[in-house]
């Protein structure tokens, strides 16, 4: 992270505690480290596509940064991932998901809400043990400079978002997209 002249605002908004899912806009590889930056003190898992974890370099790293593996093809190949996913939360953990699912640079992607919605429907079985009844869902966007030979990049860390409902993740996924649209400093279209 050397390369970038890194600024970080809304850190605050990310709970010191209990379970959370941070939504970042997805334009580069350094997203994933950006992000991590950004949650310090608090450790992140980051759920990614499967196809990353086929290539040994690759694999071992995504495995040291707590990558999650996520097959888009087959879905059903990803039960064991989402448990895993539900089982992180159950401790109190911090899960990353690109709703995108893909990069998008200096525009933004729709949101797959389909994610959203597995991540709601995995809130319910917590209610009983966090004092919280719903998981913080927190936008992030991030912008990256593009003027010398170590660019500025601005993590920005939006306030929580909550949804009760797996029912409602499409609007939902649309309210995320436009919050981290608006921290990103890109224009959308919920279409």
């Amino acid at each position: 992270m050397l390369r970038y002249r890194l600024g970080i605002q809304g850190r605050e908004n990310i709970p010191f505690s209990g379970p959370v899912i941070i939504l970042p806009k997805h334009q580069r590889w350094t997203d994933i480290p950006l992000v991590g930056l950004a949650a310090l003190p608090r450790p992140c898992h980051y759920i990614a596509k499967r196809e990353l974890f086929t290539m040994l370099g690759i694999r071992q790293i995504m495995t040291w940064l707590g990558g999650i593996p996520l097959d888009r093809q087959q879905p059903i190949k990803s039960r064991d991932s989402f448990r895993y996913v539900d089982s992180l939360l159950q401790r109190g953990e911090v899960i990353v998901l690109f709703p995108e699912g893909t990069y998008f640079p200096d525009t933004m992607g729709a949101g797959k809400y389909r994610l959203i919605e597995k991540m709601v429907a995995l809130q319910e079985q917590l209610k009983e043990k966090y004092s919280r009844p719903f998981i913080p869902f927190i936008p992030v966007g991030i912008n990256y400079g593009r003027e010398g030979l170590r660019p500025s990049v601005q993590v920005m860390v939006g306030g929580p978002l909550y949804c009760s409902c797996s029912s409602q993740a499409a609007e939902f996924t649309k309210t995320i997209m436009k919050a981290i649209a608006l921290l990103s400093g890109i224009q959308f279209n919920a279409g």
